[in-house]
């Protein structure tokens, strides 16, 4: 019966095995290395393309365009994890680093393909792993834009929500925003009058950047990090704030943007540098992408179960491709803890998903 349930633990443990934090291109490239020789051996067409992105291609391509489907092989996990988070089981659930998040989604889909052996879809299957998607994709970003703009459908293979197991049809755009303010130092108790202090406008700044949130129309802010000073007798030269925003709307991401930029210091000798910006734009839902969830809804339920749909605050790839081709997201395996000690894939629930994402690849 498909799917083969131990026939995926096995390929699942041989990913998980190699721990491949975003920061080592290295151990990245192991699993990308192992993932390639499944595609290969399903007679995929593979490019190593500029910054490590990986393409596999499945099938003849059409003028009106194949199926995308996008994975990353980083994890936000160090080396070492698995030493104090191990692989293991515990009645339905499949503990370790990186299960759900997302290497259970590859292994699922390459357990897909291999039964659709010869049998492409019209226009094809693209696969792109991508090498950097925890740290926002900023050498895949381009990769990722070009190969939508030629897809019919993009189906991401990113976790379903967590408890509720619903896909993700929506996600907030964002950003992350570095505020460097250069003030003047002096001696807190000779000369305190010919300071200008960067501290004190960074905290103007944080009162004024967060006043900026919108949270009934889903724009967040949020001030996480702030340093500066020198010593605490002396007025503080240098400060600098981090900004993580996250907006709904494309419209709520540029009133954001222009509110940070028009941050002015109350000292006008403490001068304002801004850095950053909005690294991923939102995942809007339009007409086509709501017609393909709906498509999916009808196939789980053809296959025996019920699925929902939910817009999400974090981002990934698909914030890319939304607004460039229908895109459906969340289509991995299902279970608990991204980027937390309990990550887990729910084994009761994977078999399901992954008919349901072989029946959407062959009809979408």
């Amino acid at each position: 019966m498909f799917p083969d349930l131990q026939a995926m633990l096995a390929d699942l443990k041989t990913l998980v095995g190699i721990e491949s934090p975003s920061s080592d291109p290295l151990a990245v490239a192991q699993v990308m290395d192992v993932v390639e020789g499944w595609a290969r051996d399903l007679g995929a067409e593979t490019h190593a393309l500029p910054g490590g992105t990986r393409q596999f291609t499945f099938g003849d391509r059409d003028p009106g365009g194949g199926v995308l489907v996008l994975s990353h092989a980083d994890t936000v996990w160090p080396h070492g994890t698995l030493d104090r988070m191990p692989w293991r089981q515990e009645d339905d659930r499949l503990y370790g680093p990186g299960t759900y998040d997302m290497k259970a989604g590859i292994v699922g889909l390459f357990h897909v393909l291999r039964t659709m052996r010869g049998q492409w879809p019209v226009g094809g299957v693209t696969v792109l792993l991508t090498p950097d998607e925890e740290i926002g994709s900023p050498s895949s970003r381009g990769h990722i834009e070009a190969a939508a703009g030629n897809a019919r459908v993009v189906l991401v293979v990113e976790p379903p929500v967590a408890d509720s197991h619903n896909l993700k049809t929506g996600r907030k755009g964002t950003g992350t925003f570095t505020l460097r303010f250069h003030g003047v130092a002096s001696h807190a108790g000779n000369k305190p009058e010919l300071g200008a202090s960067a501290i004190t406008a960074a905290a103007e700044a944080v009162l004024a950047a967060q006043a900026l949130a919108r949270p009934e129309s889903g724009t967040t802010i949020s001030v996480g990090l702030i340093q500066g000073g020198s010593a605490v007798n002396v007025i503080p030269a240098s400060a600098q704030l981090e900004i993580d925003i996250r907006v709904a709307t494309l419209a709520e991401a540029e009133r954001v943007t222009q509110g940070i930029h028009a941050l002015q210091p109350g000292d006008p000798r403490v001068r304002l540098e801004v850095l950053g910006g909005l690294n991923r734009p939102p995942f809007e839902q339009t007409p086509r992408a709501l017609e393909l969830f709906h498509q999916t809804q009808a196939i789980a339920r053809e296959l025996g179960f019920e699925i929902g749909g939910e817009f999400v605050g974090g981002g990934s790839d698909g914030n890319f491709t939304a607004p460039l081709a229908p895109t459906l997201d969340g289509l991995g395996a299902p279970g608990d803890g991204a980027h937390a000690a309990h990550e887990h894939v729910r084994l009761d629930r994977w078999p399901d998903h992954v008919r349901l994402l072989q029946r959407l690849m062959q009809e979408a």
